[in-house]
């Protein structure tokens, strides 16, 4: 029974090591895209298909397991350890508003539950941007993020629920 126990083990480390290279790539090749609007912090997200799918499909461990991993690695490989915290706490904050929004839904409306992804991860942005600038008027700047996180939670949670569908489809999980 033991070497059951220790083989499922193995199993779920190598399917989260799997699980942080693909996000960890995903961000990297990310961050080399241009986007065409001049706003700060302002970007895909599409390293959150990871984190999204692993809420909807596996588990909220799994998921900031592999969220923080990414997101220190990120930084790391990125060369961009100022935005760290930024990506961290948004990070974070849009990891537990989208657990809780899919156990609401039951899994269900994942481009919903995405977009609330979007949206509170330029909350958290803002919070860690009050913290370091000393100052509230960046809140005035979340309007034009929170378009911005309607948008592309949007667009990756679409990505997202046609993956699961395509997955159950083939009955791979």
């Amino acid at each position: 029974m033991k070497m059951k126990s220790t083989h499922m083990h193995i199993k779920d480390i190598t399917r989260l090591a799997l699980f942080i290279a693909i996000a960890l790539t995903i961000f990297v090749l990310e961050s080399q895209i241009p986007i065409p609007i001049a706003i700060p912090g302002v970007k895909l997200g599409l390293a959150n298909i990871v984190t999204l799918y692993l809420i909807n499909q596996y588990s909220t461990k799994e998921a900031l397991l592999v969220l923080i991993v990414r997101v220190i690695l990120g930084s790391v490989f990125a060369g961009q350890l100022m935005s760290f915290a930024y990506s961290l706490v948004g990070g974070l904050l849009s990891l537990s508003v989208m657990a809780l929004a899919n156990k609401i839904q039951k899994g269900e409306n994942v481009w919903f539950t995405s977009i609330l992804g979007g949206i509170f991860h330029n909350v958290g942005q803002i919070i860690v941007a009050i913290i370091v600038l000393g100052s509230f008027n960046v809140v005035y700047y979340l309007s034009v993020l929170g378009i911005c996180g309607i948008v592309t939670g949007l667009f990756t949670g679409l990505i997202v629920q046609a993956f699961i569908k395509s997955m159950k489809k083939l009955n791979i999980h």
